[in-house]
């Protein structure tokens, strides 16, 4: 199989890689549903020291960085309630948290989801999080410009690995919400 993106050994269907997954993105896409089948989202193995976005396109190639998404948690925050929301943006832009994520969740103060949380309450490593997975309570806003790319790699919910989704995917996933101008 070779990768519909990117360069990569080995690349294999997710389904076929459950056990290279933290449990919530195993069990998401054991799980899966929707038009997009499983074995459409592709695994592949990277190296865990060069997984943040800069590191990663500067040993696999630029190209990467308008193919790239990340996945950062927010937390919305008015009358002394939380909630955190997932973020889905290109990794060339940024997610506007100050704008549309805290408008969108009705907050009067949005800001990153502290480490603590961000990792205890996925069961995801810290610089891997990806919306596959996530709590289902919780809303994932996606940038329209995610789900108008053809493939998207994300993390896959550890430092070492990606996926490589179709954008499409992400629309569908549970509590997606497509937001336009979400990456800035």
């Amino acid at each position: 199989m070779r990768a519909p993106i990117g360069s990569f050994d080995n690349p294999r269907p997710a389904p076929d890689c459950l056990d290279q997954l933290v449990p919530p993105v195993a069990d998401a896409v054991r799980n899966w549903t929707g038009d997009v089948p499983a074995d459409q989202l592709i695994y592949v193995d990277t190296d865990p020291a060069i997984a943040d976005t800069a590191d990663f396109v500067a040993h696999h190639g630029e190209e990467l960085l308008r193919q790239s998404a990340n996945c950062v948690l927010v937390a919305g925050k008015r009358a002394g309630e939380s909630t955190i929301a997932a973020c889905v943006v290109l990794s060339h832009t940024r997610a506007d948290v100050n704008g549309v994520v805290r408008k969108h969740l009705g907050a009067r103060k949005a800001s990153f989801a502290s480490r603590e949380a961000a990792t205890g309450q996925t069961g995801m490593e810290y610089g891997g999080i990806t919306p596959v997975g996530l709590p289902a309570d919780w809303p994932v806003l996606v940038d329209s410009a995610v789900v108008d790319t053809p493939w998207v790699l994300i993390g896959s919910g550890r430092r070492r690995g990606k996926l490589i989704v179709p954008g499409k995917a992400f629309a569908v996933l549970p509590g997606a919400v497509v937001l336009e101008g979400l990456g800035v």
